[in-house]
């Protein structure tokens, strides 16, 4: 058990947490930052991609988001799953592939790294306002409604950018996520639960009013530039950073000791 629990030390399980916590933590601090505190501007983004989505004849946010309006459940589960992805869901499943499939964990965690490093690119250089703070358009914030919390908030704006909409990180990490355990899982029906998760997330995100179907699309570019780079990275220490699906052994074959990475 202890060995399944900290397949490389409880240094490493140490290490893996510091190194994500302060990643995590400079992160939402380099969104909060992103903010300069220029509305304006962020209203101006948001409708200029509305324009572009009309010119495509795509936009339909607004219809989706009113269809599922009609069912209180529906956007109060949306809601929270939506605050969650980025914070508990993440931890959870970060750690599940720490603990189950630990030599895939380092390349995953290098992924998200590189991920939200382009994402505050994005904010700082492209600050949007997300859907919700537009009614005029028949948006509707299904965050405040539910919670009661509002995006504006001074105090959550030190951790929090509500205008950091472009490009999505929640669609960007679920496909990341999504990529990874559908090949890592073994049943079938997990492996397309996890395939669909990328599209479930964006759904989610839709549906709450808090991205445009563009910021999905990017969210999904990010997540390409974000596999290419881990690839790279993991030409640097192959023998820990490189992506190993499991070995489909019997079970009686005794397993290898997995190789400690930082």
């Amino acid at each position: 058990m202890r060995g399944r629990v900290l397949p490389n030390g409880r240094v490493d399980l140490l290490r893996q947490c510091a190194l994500f916590g302060l990643a995590y933590l400079l992160y939402r601090l380099g969104e909060g930052a992103a903010f300069g505190g220029n509305t304006a501007i962020a209203f101006t983004h948001a409708r200029e991609l509305i324009s572009l989505e009309r010119s495509m004849h795509i936009f339909v946010e607004p219809t989706i988001q009113g269809w599922a309006t009609s069912s209180y459940g529906l956007i109060a589960v949306a809601a929270y799953i939506y605050i969650n992805a980025q914070t508990t869901i993440l931890i959870a499943l970060l750690l599940y592939l720490y603990i189950a499939h630990n030599r895939c964990y380092y390349f995953v965690r290098n992924m998200l790294f590189v991920g939200m490093f382009i994402g505050l690119i994005g904010y700082a250089v492209f600050p949007t306002a997300p859907p919700r703070f537009l009614p005029e358009w028949g948006f509707i914030d299904t965050i405040q409604q539910v919670t009661g919390v509002s995006g504006n908030s001074t105090v959550a704006n030190v951790f929090f950018n509500p205008y950091a909409a472009v490009p999505s990180m929640h669609v960007a990490c679920a496909v990341m996520l999504g990529w990874t355990l559908s090949r890592l899982v073994r049943l079938r029906v997990a492996k397309v639960f996890w395939a669909m998760w990328p599209v479930f997330i964006t759904f989610m995100t839709v549906i709450t009013a808090n991205h445009f179907l563009i910021d999905a699309v990017l969210g999904l570019f990010v997540a390409g530039v974000s596999f290419a780079a881990a690839r790279g990275l993991a030409a640097l220490r192959p023998h820990a950073w490189t992506f190993r699906t499991p070995a489909r052994a019997p079970a009686a074959t005794p397993q290898h000791a997995p190789v400690p990475a930082t």
